[in-house]
């Protein structure tokens, strides 16, 4: 038998891992074991799937296991959970749930792709019937399969306000609760109550400032009063799921992220890591941090697989874009937000600004508020918010692309963006807020 490769977790960061690895190295034996029944599939998809865009969960799945052991010779075992790794002797204990055994497989090297678990507190009655979490697609097939005329959100993150449009389109009444002022704590609480607003104009009753207390059979009860329910959804974020490597004796970082040096090698010989139980870099504070998110694990499979083939390859690091909506509005943000920034020990300017998608006088223009972080003094750009509607999210990829180049405000002034009305005003919203910030940092008026 040749050197064998074990990857723990079948999606983004374990399967990604595993067939670039295979590009690579026709000669490695390689196993990934996977405790759901679901592997190299869209996580980001599960919202569209419950509430009906996506019509069917193969749509969802980019490779089935057969597809995986026919092309790529890859062994995949589905419904294989990983419960203990012995590092001395290099092996991983797992429990087949379909057989209901134990057994030991051993290997040369290790990948540990478990992602990351949903946040659950222990909350009363949390465990009860009716009560959903969102992590894997075996849950959204679970949640795509309910009927209920009335459902609370617990969590306005990204997948709270996704979960939320799901039920909408389904013909549900829909609260969200959310402990902090706003919902999506990753932008600042000026553009957050934006959200707020257009999420309140879409239907939904959004509970800000409202603590969840606890669970019991049709109810919610919460700080601002109790619920009725007929499904609950928890969307409270998640963290990574690394419970084997800290048993295991293996470093952890930030969060308790998998710690990983620029080719995701972890701290023990021949283990690596990817994907949203490890640890990244953020290349605009200079600091680590953990983000869960399929492009950054998608990414980092690919240096880790490349290494592991015998490649070279390194992953620099991220600035933290992200982009989402619920219904016609759009969210997006890259960068820090003003927290963050103070967080980082930045001092900064901030502009604020609003304009439209298109040109103001052709049709279909929509509205669009953009908010840029500048750094006093050296104009370095620091991050951007965006909140709008048709056309709006996508603009953030200009801010990131500026971001990773380590542009000014004042440069970016500068960029050669496209220009036709129906794709932009003469001067794009981004542009307008780069001048609005450019103005600040050279002490003009705001």
């Amino acid at each position: 038998m040749g050197e064998r490769l074990v990857v723990i977790g079948g999606d983004a960061g374990g399967m990604g891992t595993a067939t670039a690895a295979r590009r690579g190295r026709d000669d490695l034996d390689i196993v990934v074991l996977e405790k759901t029944e679901y592997v190299s599939y869209s996580a980001c998809g599960i919202p569209y799937l419950v509430g009906g865009e996506v019509g069917a969960v193969d749509e969802l799945i980019a490779r089935t296991p057969q597809e995986l052991r026919d092309v790529h010779r890859i062994d995949v075992r589905i419904r294989h959970e990983a419960m203990a790794l012995d590092l001395d002797r290099r092996e991983v204990e797992v429990r087949d749930h379909e057989h209901d055994r134990t057994f030991r497989v051993g290997f040369d090297q290790l990948v540990l792709g478990m992602g990351a678990r949903p946040i659950r507190p222990s909350t009363p009655g949390i465990d009860g019937p009716g009560i959903f979490g969102v992590a894997t697609l075996s849950d959204g097939v679970r949640l795509a399969a309910q009927s209920a005329a009335r459902v609370v959100v617990i969590g306005a993150g990204y997948i709270g306000l996704e979960m939320a449009e799901a039920f909408l389109r389904r013909g549900a009444t829909v609260t969200v609760v959310e402990r902090s002022p706003e919902v999506m704590r990753t932008l600042d609480p000026d553009m957050g109550a934006l959200v707020s607003r257009a999420m309140r104009r879409h239907g939904v009753d959004v509970r800000c400032d409202t603590a969840t207390l606890g669970f019991e059979p049709g109810v919610v009860h919460t700080s601002g009063g109790d619920l009725p329910a007929d499904l609950v959804v928890l969307a409270l974020g998640v963290e990574p799921n690394t419970a084997l490597a800290r048993d295991a004796g293996i470093a952890l970082g930030v969060r308790g992220a998998v710690s990983v040096d620029r080719r995701q090698r972890a701290s023990v010989e021949g283990v690596w890591a990817a994907g949203d139980c490890s640890e990244s870099y953020h290349l605009v504070s200079g600091r680590p941090l953990h983000v869960a998110l399929g492009t950054v694990a998608t990414k980092q499979a690919r240096v880790a697989g490349t290494n592991i083939g015998g490649g070279y390859a390194t992953f620099p690091g991220v600035v933290g874009t992200a982009v989402s909506k619920i219904c016609d509005t759009e969210v997006a943000r890259t960068g820090l937000s003003e927290r963050e920034a103070t967080r980082a020990g930045f001092a900064f300017h901030v502009a604020t600004i609003e304009a439209t998608t298109r040109a103001g006088y052709f049709p279909g223009a929509r509205p669009i508020t953009v908010k840029m972080l500048s750094e006093q003094r050296s104009g370095r750009l620091l991050g951007a918010q965006l909140v709008g509607e048709e056309g709006a999210a996508k603009r953030i990829d200009v801010v990131a692309t500026a971001l990773h180049a380590g542009m000014t405000v004042e440069q970016m002034t500068h960029l050669d963006l496209s220009y036709a009305p129906p794709f932009s005003p003469v001067w794009d919203p981004v542009l307008v807020a780069a001048r609005r910030s450019a103005k600040l940092v050279a002490g003009g008026e705001s």
